[in-house]
């Protein structure tokens, strides 16, 4: 098997692994990176139709690439519904992703009273792609509990929305937003939150922009 050959192979095994990626950005840029090794490989062997499928594949990978990534931080695509701390769609949602919850959120608990507590999901059209939960403590301090974000969307960070929208805060009386203790790899420094002790913090603004 010469270099070429082992080249071919290699952009065919990334195209197979790319398919098995459950983070639909890293599959479309795994898919993209394979389809062009294929490009390549198939233009030095004169396997033509062969160059002209992955063309077309690279293609459609380029378009929703640059859709996804013009998008990830827009608030017409991804909505924040509040629902009740008893909804029983939350509650399956919670439910269905038990155990990944328990991955990235190995200290998850929400024990506190109801009256208490708030529940945030973030959709994307009819699909949650996160849920947000938190609950009050003394001196304005809005706790959060659980920021977790669906599988499809690792590679996003729909949470911010939550905390974009400080009313959502700012309207129960918080001067204050606290992540979640023990959370597995945060990303609460792009949002404008800073470190404070094992976790971080983001201070509200005093009123709310009419």
């Amino acid at each position: 098997m010469n270099w070429l050959e082992l080249v071919g192979w290699a952009g065919s095994a990334l195209l197979v692994w790319s398919l098995l990626q459950t983070r639909i950005l890293r599959l479309r840029a795994l898919n993209l990176v394979g389809c062009l090794i294929l490009i390549g490989y198939n233009a030095a062997v004169h396997v033509w139709p062969m160059v002209g499928l992955n063309v077309v594949l690279a293609v459609i990978n380029v378009w929703y690439l640059r859709k996804m990534l013009a998008t990830r931080h827009d608030e017409e695509t991804y909505q924040v519904v509040e629902v009740g701390v008893d909804d029983q769609f939350l509650a399956h949602t919670l439910r269905v992703h038990a155990a990944d919850i328990t991955r990235f959120n190995p200290d998850f608990r929400w024990a506190a009273p109801a009256d208490e507590r708030s529940a945030f999901l973030v959709v994307r059209a009819d699909e949650v792609v996160g849920v947000v939960l938190s609950h009050a403590e003394p001196d304005g301090v809005a706790q959060i509990d659980l920021d977790y974000v669906t599988q499809r969307f690792r590679d996003f960070t729909p949470g911010e929305f939550v905390y974009r929208r400080s009313s959502l805060f700012t309207d129960r009386g918080f001067r204050r937003v606290v992540s979640p203790p023990g959370m597995v790899a945060p990303y609460y420094h792009r949002l404008g939150f800073r470190p404070e002790g094992g976790s971080y913090v983001l201070d509200l603004p005093t009123s709310t922009p009419a």
